[in-house]
């Protein structure tokens, strides 16, 4: 099993926290931190007690905690596992990747794989509302949590749009730049979600085998003044993406 190192030592926790809350905090951290990686095993119930000196049942409470907080899993026999991260978008928001992951602690990263000017597809024109073949700008990205790809993002731009857009680091979050760097406020997105099997040039990209299913989303985004200006499709790890929303009944 790996050994305590440099890069374990977690942050100081409050003294009079119970002792499960400051192991569950420390394995938190060296989970965040990389230390344990996703679908890498944690340490044994045995080790854990010996190096937190604490007894079994303490340590046991730490695991649960961690299982409901969704960061590990456990299997008879076999012991705990690390589970992906989850980008979860569950507020009405609308937020982009890096805005929706800070200060969850996990390190974010994206890499601009392509950016290009194009002819519409019939798809991406009506969506942005341009004549067929209208030229178009084309970014793709890689969206990384703790080094692990969770999606690639596909965003289409009309022209005049995208042209102010080159010209910036796509790498961060293009919400804040259509604001901020083309004078875009944004007002909503329409955003469609399924399941599709994912095809053998995403899945490389994705560390999946071909076939492996993915969320498949569709995101409109129009601006506060009723243009549509980015349209999306994001391929989603089914293992690292979730969408929560909150439903309530109609009254009669």
């Amino acid at each position: 099993m790996i050994a305590p190192s440099t890069r374990e030592i977690a942050m100081p926790r409050a003294v009079h926290a119970p002792a499960y809350r400051r192991i569950r905090d420390e394995l938190l951290d060296l989970i965040r931190c990389g230390t344990y990686r996703p679908y890498g095993r944690l340490p044994s119930e045995m080790e854990l007690v010996r190096r937190f000196g604490v007894s079994r049942v303490t340590v046991r409470q730490a695991l649960k905690a961690l299982r409901k907080d969704g960061v590990v899993q456990s299997l008879q026999g076999k012991g705990s596992f690390v589970c992906m991260p989850k980008v979860v978008h569950g507020t009405p928001a609308l937020l982009g990747f890096h805005e929706t992951m800070e200060g969850r602690g996990y390190a974010t990263g994206s890499t601009v794989l392509s950016v290009r000017e194009r002819a519409a597809c019939h798809e991406v024109a009506q969506a942005l509302e341009l004549k067929r073949k209208a030229s178009v700008l084309e970014v793709r990205r890689l969206r990384c949590v703790n080094d692990e790809p969770v999606s690639l993002d596909v965003s289409h731009f009309p022209i005049d749009v995208g042209a102010r857009l080159a010209r910036e680091d796509l790498a961060g979050d293009i919400f804040p730049l259509l604001e901020r760097r083309c004078g875009l406020p944004l007002g909503r997105a329409d955003v469609s979600i399924e399941a599709v099997a994912c095809d053998a040039a995403n899945a490389a990209v994705l560390h999946l085998q071909p076939g492996e299913p993915v969320l498949h989303v569709r995101r409109l985004t129009w601006s506060a003044s009723g243009r549509p200006v980015d349209y999306e499709h994001l391929y989603c790890r089914g293992d690292a993406w979730q969408y929560r929303v909150q439903l309530n009944r109609r009254r009669m």
